[in-house]
């Protein structure tokens, strides 16, 4: 029998071991491939996501292959580990050194081969199924299947070198061990773990900096506190499970009307040793898991923003300019024509708005007239604004502020012209998308706007006065290609002139839009695709590491029944075995989103007014109705694997 056959009747002959190691590779396969069938399929590139740059998706695919070799690696690790009694033998009886790194080599680059194979085979076969959801996901009106060498080539490249640098830093990186060591197996790390007071309590210490820094961020405008966000999160977590838990459980242990009892007794005393075995296993779950949660709050951000896009942005197209404008007339001209050309219809309407300082705060306001308004209310079907002399109403800029000046009365004088008014109330309705008008912006009537003849005394400000043209239209979805002359045009003023100042803006809704909804595409792509690999991947550490310690938990819980353990109480003490092996990383790691997400949400708050929190409770639900059913399959293949 020659070494090579030595090595492929090894793999055979441990197909039980490997069998997950290879079914984690094929899985990483299949997923890459079907990955890359998307990015290099030429209607993606030519529709909605080409206006997007695909560096993200080929971001995510250098994510996706970082993360499969660590995956792949410390999967590797595992059943090595499980394998070191084989390994022991084949060293006492003369192997040496070089050819044992030779074998773990020929074994790796055969399950690689074979995981290729038939990861391309399954990836290519379910292309299409995957296409269909793109494509609805995309609202793209087809997404052939097609054949091409890049996805092919690129997978196989890619994944051959990853099997063989896997292969390499299993052998050269893994510490050197005795050969007694080695027949111990995985009792030799338990004699080695210990844990210091001290750390135990930086690690508690540290995840409660995190949370009150995530606290801050979000009700403050200290933006920058965000960069000690995770390098706290970091070592504080990894802390938390190398201390921190085993101080826990060993003040627990001193407690004797506590830990004195039946099941307490025994499952106390092996959670110290499994926590203080699995310390990297459990902290590389939790930074998995929320790195997956988090994800997902990207995608439920982005979700929120595009549903809520058409009540945020009321305006389908919006022209603001200087009073002296010079391209005033020609681009409003422009505009109208094309929307004609299109067949679209539209209510226009023109402001001019004055700007004055108030008494009341001896802040600027601008102040806007109640025909202009009732103009574009009008366009609206909104009430109708009937004011008299002296009063006045907010502009909304928002639904917060809708909630704030809903019964606020402000009594104040237009400095510049010593007009009195009193501002009672706020419009009940969002007119103006929020980066259109101030948060001191009022209506006042016609007869007061006749007085404002003076202009705002502050020199520093550069447009006292400036027109406003609205585009109400009904059909603003189909207004992406309306106005990209005058766009275009803005930028190249905004980088030539000197003062940085383009003497008008424009903005359009539908445009702008067009541009969210093929990012939100792009990242639910990128999303969804994470998020399951890494909450696959969290789940399989737990599985690998069960795995490798399972002839010695079955030697014991052998023994137990020995001495009399039924089958209802072997099934208790193996839920008390299991459970904080899968759900205290996976409970750390909600913690930490949770507090992650209400940071974002104070943030988004302010700048685009939107909530996610419909969406992340929705997330958190499915991610733990998952994790559930995960837990009851591994369960009962660990029970029946006890049992035998």
């Amino acid at each position: 029998m020659t070494f090579r056959q030595f090595a492929y009747r090894n793999v055979v002959r441990n197909s039980r071991i490997y069998g997950a190691f290879f079914m984690a590779s094929f899985f990483s396969v299949a997923v890459f491939f079907i990955y890359s069938m998307l990015m290099f399929h030429p209607d993606i590139e030519r529709g909605i996501l080409g206006e997007v740059s695909l560096i993200g998706m080929v971001g995510a695919e250098i994510v996706l292959v970082l993360f499969t070799l660590f995956f792949l690696y410390y999967s590797m690790s595992a059943f090595l580990e499980a394998r070191s009694h084989e390994f022991a033998i084949l060293l006492h009886l003369g192997m040496e050194k070089r050819q044992m790194n030779r074998l773990v080599f020929l074994e790796t680059m055969i399950i690689g081969s074979g995981s290729i194979i038939v990861g391309i085979i399954f990836g290519f076969s379910f292309s299409k199924f995957f296409f269909m959801i793109v494509r609805e996901i995309l609202h793209l009106e087809e997404l052939p299947l097609y054949v091409s060498w890049e996805p092919f080539l690129l997978t196989i490249g890619v994944f051959t070198s990853a099997f063989v640098v896997i292969s390499f830093i299993s052998v050269y990186f893994t510490r050197e061990r005795k050969l007694r060591d080695l027949i111990k197996g995985s009792d030799y790390l338990s004699s080695l773990a210990t844990y210091s007071k001290i750390r135990a309590i930086y690690g508690v210490a540290l995840i409660l900096a995190t949370y009150i820094l995530a606290f801050v961020v979000g009700h403050t405008s200290f933006i920058e506190l965000t960069l000690l966000i995770p390098f706290s999160a970091t070592f504080g977590t990894y802390y938390f499970f190398s201390d921190s838990v085993p101080c826990f459980i060993d003040l627990a242990r001193g407690k004797r009307k506590f830990y004195w009892r039946r099941y307490r007794l025994l499952s106390l005393a092996e959670q110290t040793h499994i926590m203080m075995d699995n310390v990297k296993m459990f902290f590389v779950v939790t930074m998995v898991s929320t790195l997956a949660f988090l994800a997902v709050g990207i995608l439920a951000t982005m979700s929120s923003y595009t549903i809520q896009y058409d009540r945020l942005n009321p305006l389908g197209l919006v022209y603001k300019g200087d009073v002296d404008n010079p391209y005033e007339r020609e681009h409003i001209n422009s505009l109208r024509l094309q929307l004609e050309d299109k067949g679209l219809s539209y209510q226009l309407s023109r402001f001019v708005v004055i700007k004055q300082t108030s008494s009341f705060t001896q802040n600027e306001v601008e102040v806007f007239r109640e025909s202009d308004m009732n103009v574009l209310l009008s366009s609206y079907s909104y009430p109708l604004l009937n004011l008299a002399a002296g009063e006045a109403v907010f502009i909304p800029y928002s639904e917060d502020s809708l909630k704030k000046l809903k019964n606020r009365v402000v009594h104040t004088v237009l400095e510049e012209n010593a007009i009195p008014i009193t501002i009672d109330s706020v419009y009940p309705k969002i007119v103006f998308p929020g980066s259109i008008v101030s948060v001191n912006s009022i209506v006042i009537s016609d007869e007061d706007f006749a007085k404002l003849i003076r202009p705002i005394l502050d020199k520093d400000i550069r447009q006292p006065s400036y027109h406003l043209f609205t585009f109400v239209i009904p059909q603003w979805m189909e207004t992406k290609e309306i106005g990209k002359e005058i766009a275009s045009l803005e930028t190249n003023l905004y980088f030539n002139k000197k003062d940085k100042f383009s003497p008008f803006y424009f903005e359009n809704a539908g445009l702008n839009y067009s541009y969210i909804l093929a990012t939100y595409s792009l990242f639910t792509l990128v999303g969804v695709l994470v998020a399951t690999v890494f909450l696959l991947a969290a789940g399989s550490f737990v599985y690998f590491k069960l795995h490798t310690s399972l002839e010695r938990e079955k030697r014991k819980f052998d023994v137990l029944k020995r001495m009399g353990l039924t089958d209802g109480e072997l099934k208790k003490l193996v839920n008390r075995h299991l459970f904080p092996q899968f759900f205290l990383p996976w409970g750390v790691a909600m913690m930490h989103s949770a507090f992650a997400f209400l940071m974002v949400q104070g943030i988004l708050k302010d700048i685009a007014n939107i909530s996610i929190v419909k969406e992340v409770f929705f997330a958190f639900g499915f991610f733990v109705f998952i994790q559930v059913v995960y837990f009851y399959l591994i369960r009962w293949r660990y029970i029946s694997h006890i049992r035998s």
